[in-house]
């Protein structure tokens, strides 16, 4: 640990000198954002209450890493699950998994996107949508189940809470 502190004030001194910028806004803007585990590849996921703004978890989450939410479709009451990664600095969909049909879920298929079955479930991947943030709202049929790092959290007990996933 010593020498990890002893090139980090190397470097500070260093970058100081020919840049001439202060070893704070260094220390600010390279050394504590690493520490919070913004390093390359890894990204830092956020769940808040979109209205109060509220925190209620952050993850770390490398390159590449699964989450998943699923609910209970309104209108066809059976379990819908959607499975993200991230990808550089966004939000990637990989899969819809689904029972039924009923509205929100797609009828057609872009062409880029491929249907197949998963036991009793049918699955939709191929999409190319990207997100900085995903806005929801919990609760107003069932919790959502959020499944990330091993995992599992009810959301939404409190019916409607209005939740925003983003990455950092």
């Amino acid at each position: 640990m010593q020498s990890g502190r002893s090139s980090a004030r190397f470097i500070l001194l260093l970058i100081t000198a020919v840049l001439g910028i202060s070893g704070t806004a260094f220390y600010v803007f390279y050394i504590k954002n690493r520490a919070a585990g913004n390093e390359a590849g890894s990204r830092i996921l956020e769940l808040k209450d979109t209205v109060s703004g509220k925190i209620y978890n952050r993850w770390t989450l490398e390159e590449g890493s699964e989450f998943s939410m699923e609910f209970i479709h309104s209108v066809n009451m059976s379990p819908v699950r959607e499975t993200f990664f991230v990808e550089a600095d966004m939000i990637r969909l990989k899969s819809l998994r689904f029972y039924s049909y009923g509205a929100g879920i797609p009828s057609h298929l872009e062409e880029s996107w491929a249907l197949s079955r998963d036991g009793d479930a049918m699955l939709i991947t191929g999409f190319n949508s990207l997100f900085k943030e995903i806005n929801f709202m919990a609760g107003t049929v069932s919790e959502y189940l959020l499944f990330i790092n091993g995992e599992t959290l009810i959301l939404g007990r409190d019916g409607n809470t209005r939740l925003t996933l983003s990455l950092k």
